[in-house]
């Protein structure tokens, strides 16, 4: 396809597909639960990108990754998904996905400050803007003046605030355990390794983040004597619904649509445009949930979203 937009076209979709994600997710994560919803996440995930790899490598697992590979990109699993997806389905179970995909918009600045911790990467002053912007628009979201002195309080639970920061933290520090991962990975693959190999990287990488994924949240289900709630929770036909819905749309199809976004157009205005999910989210989810839309969150959500432009585009 030769249209001139086509990547960024292709980045919107991405976008409205996460919104759907978080939508879902809002519904499983209510009536499943967050651990047992992420653990039958993991293994959804971890199904489909089976096949997928199979599918176009003709193995259902990653081929030529080595320990130091499944090592980092085992960690970025644990620290994204077992630490911030819990914590991020957690705050939908507190406030809903609307701020929590607020929240989300950390994840950004977040990686931005382990990428310079963990691997030297610069961080200029127009990075520290941007992230300065992105916390004033939270902030403008999340605070309200009340009381008689019409001091600044938060509007929000404080415990969601906790989680969502801490799903923000996690996705960002993530990243940059994943992007070290696929650095030893892509360094493994022999050079004579067909293309379709390196071309499915991402992918295999995300198998192994299902796979540690899957493990943390066993673990901590098992210790805490809960995985009789994952057998009620698969019992749960609804449930299971809105879990497979937010696995494909999200971990499986969000994921390919957004590599094939950054192949097509500039990886910083794909990359923004794909970040909108926190503008899309606002009219769906008020529409669902029957609540008023305030132009105070609008304006802080716009605040949000240009402090994540700024932050992709400089």
């Amino acid at each position: 396809m030769t249209t001139t937009y086509f990547g960024e076209i292709i980045a919107l979709i991405v976008a409205f597909s996460w919104t759907a994600t978080a939508l879902f997710a809002d519904v499983a994560s209510h009536r499943l639960g967050s651990l047992p919803l992420n653990l039958i996440r993991m293994v959804l995930s971890w199904a489909f990108l089976s096949v997928m790899l199979w599918v176009v490598t003709g193995a259902p697992y990653p081929l030529y990754a080595n320990g130091q590979a499944w090592f980092w990109l085992a960690l970025s699993g644990l620290v994204g998904y077992v630490f911030g997806d819990w914590c991020l389905f957690n705050s939908y179970i507190v406030f809903g996905s609307r701020y929590g995909q607020l929240f989300m918009t950390l994840a950004p600045p977040m990686a931005g400050i382990a990428g310079w911790l963990m691997l030297g990467e610069s961080m200029s002053w127009r990075s520290w803007l941007a992230m300065l912007v992105t916390l004033t628009g939270i902030a403008v979201s999340i605070l309200a003046r009340g009381g008689e002195q019409h001091k600044l309080t938060l509007k929000l639970p404080l415990k969601g605030v906790l989680f969502g920061i801490g799903a923000g933290v996690g996705q960002g520090v993530g990243l940059v355990l994943s992007k070290i991962g696929l650095e030893h990975y892509e360094q493994a693959i022999p050079s004579d390794a067909p293309q379709s190999i390196a071309k499915m990287m991402p992918f295999a990488g995300t198998y192994i983040r299902a796979v540690a994924g899957f493990v943390g949240f066993f673990l901590i289900l098992a210790l805490a004597k809960s995985l009789p709630q994952v057998g009620k929770a698969v019992r749960d036909k609804k449930g299971m619904l809105f879990a497979t819905l937010t696995t494909f749309f999200g971990p499986f199809l969000g994921v390919s649509l957004s590599l094939m976004a950054v192949q097509y157009a500039k990886a910083g205005i794909a990359s923004t445009l794909m970040a909108l999910t926190p503008v899309l989210i606002i009219v769906p989810y008020a529409i669902i949930h029957k609540q008023k839309i305030s132009v105070k969150e609008v304006i802080g959500t716009l605040i949000t979203m240009v402090g994540v432009a700024l932050f992709f585009l400089v």
